[in-house]
């Protein structure tokens, strides 16, 4: 399969989802920016695999970029974006997604488990994010991140070059 093949359009997500739990496999979701990945984004995302059958990426839009990070984000433009996070062997689909938060994605994807970095709590998680989990009968698992490993300290590192 061609990475570009894992790609899914929001219309597409459901009827994947679909072959997925016909196929008995538990759907791993996560979702952020992954603006430049890096090492700590690869340990994160093969952890968050590891935890079921299948692994989909929600991957914010450029729109939705700016809005959480700022008006000089996405460094990376959404469809290459895209396209690196699908060209990783533990990622089985993306799909890429215009708001800033994801529980309109999150109730697409009826996610098993739902996947968030150690930064976030059962507390700081977005409420509706949660919600959607639940109510798709999934659960919240947090994956610790490696320190020293942002998108935002590389951005640091290379201004200063």
């Amino acid at each position: 399969m061609s990475s570009r093949d894992k790609i899914l359009t929001r219309a597409a997500l459901p009827a994947w989802r679909r072959a997925l739990r016909l196929a008995g496999r538990r759907l791993v979701v996560t979702n952020g920016c992954f603006d430049l990945l890096h090492a700590g984004h690869v340990a994160y995302l093969e952890a968050a695999r590891a935890t079921g059958d299948a692994l989909l990426i929600g991957l914010n839009g450029d729109d939705s970029v700016r809005q959480l990070k700022g008006a000089d984000r996405p460094v990376v433009p959404e469809d290459d974006r895209a396209a690196v996070l699908a060209g990783l062997a533990a990622v089985d689909a993306v799909c890429i997604f215009p708001e800033v938060r994801a529980h309109h994605f999150l109730a697409l994807a009826e996610p098993d488990i739902y996947v968030k970095g150690g930064d976030y709590t059962l507390d700081t998680l977005n409420s509706d994010e949660r919600r959607a989990v639940e109510n798709a009968g999934g659960r919240i698992e947090f994956i610790p991140f490696l320190p020293g490993r942002s998108t935002t300290g590389l951005l640091a590192k290379l201004q200063k070059l």
